[in-house]
């Protein structure tokens, strides 16, 4: 099915590339463009593996910030789960992003991401977790959530993180 012969083919790419074709062949041109585009970012992340997002998910659990920045893009994006906008708080660039983690590690100083789950699919991926955590009040925190991130030359550009919401506990 897949003529580009590409050795690591894909679901994702084999449907593109079937839409390809078929567009091609109903003379849809505007539509050609388009879906080679998607089949090229697609394919595109090779860098970001399982292995990689297991080892940002370890930083994190380790609470090592400067890890966890080495897994992020320069201008890398986070959004929140919580803050003033419809998308929580979002912090841009190395530099806000570390202060945000480093807030969260201080705020919760046993953070612990666990059971985590990861999936990839071309520049896109997600982790599924359990966040554990107690504030030096004593209130305690257990939810689950995930992270959907965008990859960018082999790193996480963009972390958008989702959480349950459960009242805390003493």
């Amino acid at each position: 099915m897949n003529n580009f012969k590409n050795k690591k083919s894909s679901p994702l790419a084999d449907i593109l590339i079937v839409h390809y074709k078929r567009n091609f062949y109903e003379k849809k041109k505007h539509d050609i463009s388009f879906t080679f585009t998607i089949f090229l970012m697609a394919q595109s992340n090779k860098d970001v593996t399982k292995d990689f997002l297991q080892s940002f998910a370890d930083a994190f659990n380790a609470h090592e910030t400067k890890a966890i920045m080495s897994h992020m893009t320069v201008d890398c994006v986070f959004e929140a789960s919580a803050g003033p906008d419809v998308d929580g708080q979002k912090f841009i660039g190395q530099e806000q992003v570390k202060k945000a983690f480093e807030d969260v590690f201080a705020t919760f100083p046993d953070a612990h991401w666990g059971n985590p789950r990861h999936f990839i699919l071309g520049d896109r991926g997600f982790t599924e977790w359990i966040f554990t955590g107690t504030k030096k009040d004593g209130t305690k925190l257990e939810v689950t959530g995930c992270d959907l991130f965008t990859f960018k030359d082999g790193k996480i550009a963009i972390k958008n993180s989702y959480r349950k919401y459960r009242p805390p506990a003493k």
